[in-house]
């Protein structure tokens, strides 16, 4: 494993291998995990190609998703940080670093999107310098939406995603 990682009070982040691919399937396996992010079942393949987006954002752009794991742990407990994305969304949010966190289920509500993502920007500020960052929340994600406020983000606009509705943000650098 190539760095980063980065490690907060209770969490390790770290850039994502293909020994995470299992850990991450189990982990997205759960309805309640992915209750905001759509109506889809993950496959394994959905996984793998998830696996390899972010480790190829990593690659191509030099910053992507961390696996996130509690200290001193091995299971994958959440996927966060910052990727480059292009959605079909436009210009405003197309081909540009996106900010996502996911946390499996029984790790809601515990501040740990929180602290991976002070971690995760602050990282990605100090090594590309403070630009313009976007991410897509689903409307009735309130936590979500608070903690993408917390950091700066500010209402783009409304649209939908594969059918769904999504709410776009922005954080300006």
């Amino acid at each position: 494993m190539t760095g980063p990682v980065l490690t907060t009070e209770r969490l390790e982040l770290w850039r994502p291998v293909a020994s995470d691919h299992a850990d991450l399937s189990a982990m997205m396996q759960s309805e309640v995990t992915r209750r905001f992010l759509g109506s889809w079942e993950p496959t394994p393949a959905d996984m793998h190609a998830r696996l390899l987006r972010n480790a190829g954002s990593w690659s191509l752009y030099g910053y992507g998703t961390f696996m996130v794991r509690e200290r001193g742990q091995s299971t994958i407990v959440g996927n966060c940080g910052v990727f480059h994305s292009w959605r079909g969304l436009g210009d405003d949010f197309d081909d540009r670093p996106e900010a996502g966190w996911i946390f499996a289920a029984d790790k809601a509500g515990q501040g740990y999107a929180g602290e991976v993502m002070e971690a995760a920007l602050a990282w990605f500020d100090a090594e590309h310098g403070p630009r313009r960052t976007v991410c897509m929340i689903d409307p009735a994600n309130a936590p979500s939406i608070r903690l993408a406020e917390r950091f700066g983000y500010v209402p783009l606009r409304d649209t939908e995603f594969a059918g769904e509705p999504i709410r776009l943000f922005e954080r300006r650098g």
